[in-house]
């Protein structure tokens, strides 16, 4: 296990829980109307284009650079695993992978799709709001609804954890929670636990963080 790696990778879910918070902040101090249920559909799209920049930012933090980070942690979390022969263990990196592709693609795609819809809002909003709803189909699809995929992840981790002793048993516990929430929403009737999934992997991330932190001094 590469100690230096273990930083690197401790920083990193520093940074991802980082992310989240100032997603958080940025979503409900300024970008709030984009996701309140009151609004239309025309509505919430015309103050996503007057706000285009922060809607922007707002993406590429938490999908863009989200996925980019999850990549060093993931790497450095599966060395701990490295010895480990088993097939969950070998599986994974592969769903951190994944989950990292998949949000980044999710990421661009609101990125880039804003700019067309944006385009065309001007001349025929019809076809804007049709086309925004498209796109808010597949990036939800990808990374912004179902969480199936990160949830794979976190609960392999955690099971793996508990099943060799490696890191602290509240931490593990903590993941299966995490983990479950994710995978649950799958499940069309359970969709909201993705808020659950995304509010306890904020506590999930810092603290598997910090152990690699320490891993790396140790």
């Amino acid at each position: 296990m590469n100690k230096k790696n273990q930083t690197v990778g401790g920083i990193s879910g520093i940074i991802e829980a980082s992310l989240y918070i100032f997603g958080i902040i940025l979503l409900f101090s300024s970008l709030h109307p984009a996701i309140d249920q009151a609004q239309t559909a025309a509505e919430k799209l015309q103050f996503i284009i007057e706000n285009k920049a922060k809607y922007q930012l707002w993406m590429l933090l938490i999908y863009v650079i989200f996925g980019i980070v999850l990549i060093p942690l993931t790497i450095a979390i599966h060395e701990i695993f490295e010895n480990n022969s088993t097939l969950f263990s070998k599986a994974m990196p592969v769903f951190g992978f994944i989950w990292s592709g998949l949000v980044i693609a999710s990421g661009m795609i609101a990125v880039v799709g804003i700019n067309a819809v944006g385009e065309t809002y001007n001349t025929d909003p019809n076809s804007a709001i049709t086309s925004w709803k498209t796109i808010e189909t597949i990036q939800n699809g990808l990374g912004g609804g179902v969480e199936i995929i990160g949830g794979i992840w976190v609960l392999l981790i955690s099971i793996m954890g508990l099943t060799q002793s490696i890191f602290n048993k509240g931490l593990n516990y903590l993941g299966l929670i995490v983990g479950s929430a994710g995978i649950l929403t799958i499940i069309p009737a359970l969709t909201d636990l993705g808020v659950v999934f995304g509010l306890t992997q904020i506590f999930w991330f810092l603290w598997i963080g910090i152990a690699m932190i320490k891993n790396g001094k140790t």
